[in-house]
Order: structure tokens, then C-alpha cells, then sequence
């Protein structure tokens, strides 16, 4: 067993531990510095100084302007916010096209946009879950409002066009929408360099606090209220500013700039590392995904003939963490909506299990997953009334008459 005995934890595109750095920078904002930053006063003018920090410290990671960055709750509000402002900006667009595979976040709002009569489209992915750009070019036209691509996937790692993509909307005059949720922090990205109108961003997803997030709105966009009360966040997103999560991401953007590096080969040498040896061990197993474009972090691997739910209660005995997609789905029993789309074979989808790691992952983890699973898969498939090879067992099989 690792050294770690709570919790091998390989569930990082679900949330992240809070780094050990971004706890110190925020600790002095629950104690001692706990005033309002909106105050006239010094000590409030103190504390709105750490907010404004922050927030030059968030949009240094993205390549943005400070006051292109408003702090929201979490990536679903920035997603929702930048979609509704958009088709409140040119209210003659209609029409949002977007993708089968995103996150929920923005797939409900989209099917709450067509009940109020607007027209959504949703471009298709392939088998490796790649984007089928021609069939959304042919989406986008003049009629359309906002684009919205997730910048990489959540389930699978995999990443998309995005750069064109926001090209090919401006064409059309549209706006261009990403959801970076999982992108920001373990890619470069220099938003100065991009069409890119609007950016979403959760802090959870690189080690601050859970209840903050951002919103990247380009300089010259018009953006609509989603939250109407105060002048908070330049008049544009009212609230008083949650400034300890504020300030914990700003030191976790700091901190994901200088780890960038460490995200694209030690990490990256980890999953690969996993998903070698899990192969290697377990019979009719499969990556989904792209392999040639991902995130450094993310393993998507399904087991045939095995239920992913069966597999993760076996590896949580082991006190190891992982997920069989989406953690805002993982209550429901429909298998992944993200596996559907590329047509991963019925076999293979319900005993999909992903394993996304982080900076914190160390090797003696990852021989220890690799250890557990091949046990783990011979045991579930011997219970299976498909066996071991996919076809029905023996005693399973109903007696010839």
C-alpha cells in the first residue's frame, strides 16, 4: 500500500485537493483580514488590493487582461452566464450550436433554451471521440448566436479545435464560447492569441477551493448580468466576492504556471504508465478517446463485459478513488453520454472506468492501481454470465429443447 493511507486518489477531473500553498494564501483572509472588499475603508481597500492580485494572477495563466477575468461560483455559472449573455446580446440570433459530448453544464441549459423556442444544434464526434468540424461548420451560420466547444473533455481527455473553431464563428458574426474547465492549468493557453469571446473556468479542477470560478469575457464584448444586484465585479457579476476562494485561486494560477511543464511529462508519464499496465494485464480492455490529442492527466478505459460501477466499489475497498465519468452525472444509471456519441460498443460502455491524475500522483500509486485491477477484472468477469471471453457462461445458458 502507498504510503498515503487514506486515499489513492485518481479522481482529479471530478475536484482536486486544495494545494498545501493555496490553504496558506487564503487562511489570513478567514482570520485576520475578513472585511468587505466594496468597504471605502482602509481595511476593506487592504483587502479589495489581494482581490485585484488575484485577479492578475488568474488572467497571467490564460494570457488575458485583469479586468477581462470576473470571479464567479464555479464553471457552470460562467457557462450558463456566457451563453444566456450572448443570445441576449443580439436578440434576432436564435441559435446556439454546440456538442454532443459537453459537459452538462452547458448539454441542460441547451435543452432548456430549445423548450423557451430557441434552436440548438449538436455536432457529432467520431469513434475516438473527435470532433467532426465539417458537420459544425455546416451549423454556424447567420442565424447563430454563440458557438460553444469544450476546450477538452472531461471523460476522455480529449482535446478539440477550439482556436478554429472561434475563427469560423466570427465568420458568421457569432460569438465563441469554451468551456476550459479541464484545460486551464495543465495547458498553455494565451487568450490574446484566439477569437475566443468567452472562457469558462473552475477552480477545483486545479487545486483551490471548491465555490470559485471565473468567467473570461473579451474586452469590447457585451456582456449581460447573470447575477443583478450590486456593482461587484465592475458592475457585471453582483455579489460580495467570495475573496478567500478569490485569493486561493489566484495562487493556484501562480501555481499551475510553474507546474505547466511537470503537467506535460511526469504526469503525463504516470497515465501512460497506467493505462500501459492495465492493458498489458487486463484482457478486453480498451482506451477511449483520442490518444494522439488529450490531456496530459485523463485515461478513459472501458473493460468488456463487467459493470464500471462493480469495478470502482472493488477498487474503493482498496481505498482507490476513480470515477466512471462525470461526477455531475454519477448518480444516474444511463451509461455516459459522452461514450454513446462516439459508439462505443454496448460490451464496453457500462465498464468504462476514467482515472485522471494530478501533479500529487506519485509512481508507487500508480504500480499500485496496476497491482489491484487485473484481480479485480478477473473476479467480477468469472461472476458475469458472459465469463471471462464475452460469451454467455455455461451456467447461464438456457438448456436446449
Amino acid at each position: 500500500m502507498p504510503d498515503d493511507p487514506e486515499v489513492v486518489y485518481v479522481d482529479n477531473n471530478a475536484t482536486t485537493r486544495v494545494a498545501p500553498e493555496v490553504l496558506d494564501a487564503m487562511l489570513p483572509f478567514l482570520t485576520r483580514f475578513y472585511g468587505n472588499p466594496s468597504s471605502i475603508h482602509t481595511f476593506g481597500g487592504h483587502v479589495r488590493r489581494h482581490v485585484e492580485h488575484a485577479r492578475e494572477q488568474l488572467a497571467a495563466l490564460v494570457g488575458a487582461a485583469p479586468n477581462e477575468i470576473i470571479f464567479t461560483s464555479c464553471g457552470t455559472e460562467s457557462d450558463n452566464a456566457a451563453i444566456l449573455s450572448a443570445l441576449e446580446s443580439d436578440v434576432r440570433r436564435r441559435k446556439v450550436v454546440t456538442t454532443r459530448v459537453e459537459h452538462p453544464a452547458v448539454l441542460s441549459l441547451g435543452k432548456v433554451l430549445q423548450q423557451r423556442g430557441y434552436h440548438v444544434d449538436y455536432a457529432p464526434v467520431n469513434h475516438k471521440g473527435q470532433l467532426c468540424l465539417d458537420a459544425l461548420c455546416r451549423m454556424v451560420d447567420d442565424e447563430t448566436a454563440v458557438v460553444s466547444v469544450m476546450w477538452a473533455n472531461n471523460e476522455t481527455g480529449n482535446l478539440y479545435p477550439v482556436l478554429e473553431i472561434a475563427e469560423i464563428a466570427r465568420q458568421h458574426g457569432a460569438l465563441f464560447h469554451t468551456d476550459a474547465v479541464q484545460a486551464v492549468g495543465k495547458l498553455p493557453i494565451d487568450l490574446r492569441k484566439s477569437a475566443i469571446d468567452f472562457l469558462s473556468l473552475s477552480g477545483h479542477k486545479l487545486h483551490a477551493p471548491k465555490g470559485i470560478g471565473a468567467l473570461y469575457v473579451r474586452k469590447g464584448i457585451k456582456f449581460n448580468q447573470f447575477l443583478i444586484g450590486g456593482h461587484q465585479e465592475y458592475g457585471l457579476r453582483a455579489g460580495t466576492e467570495n475573496v478567500p476562494g478569490i485569493v486561493g485561486l489566484g495562487k493556484a494560477a501562480e501555481l499551475a504556471a510553474e507546474h505547466m511543464a511537470e503537467e506535460q511529462t511526469r504526469v503525463r508519464a504516470l497515465r501512460d504508465r497506467l493505462e500501459q499496465g492495465i492493458l498489458s494485464t487486463c484482457p478486453d480492455a480498451r482506451v477511449n478517446g483520442n490518444p494522439a490529442s488529450r490531456l496530459p492527466n485523463t485515461t478513459n478505459i472501458s473493460f468488456e463485459f463487467v459493470e464500471g460501477e462493480s469495478i470502482l466499489l472493488l477498487l474503493d475497498r482498496w481505498n482507490i478513488a476513480a470515477s466512471s465519468g462525470s461526477a455531475c452525472t454519477s448518480g444516474s444509471l444511463e451509461p455516459s453520454h459522452v461514450l454513446r456519441a462516439m459508439g462505443v460498443p454496448q460490451t464496453a460502455i457500462h465498464g468504462s472506468v476514467r482515472f485522471s491524475l494530478s501533479r500529487f500522483n506519485t509512481a508507487e500509486e500508480i504500480e499500485f492501481i496496476i497491482e489491484k485491477m487485473p484481480p479485480i477484472i478477473r473476479r467480477l468477469r468469472e461472476l458475469s454470465p458472459y465469463g471471462r471471453h464475452g460469451r454467455p457462461s455455461r451456467e447461464s445458458t438456457a438448456p436446449e429443447k
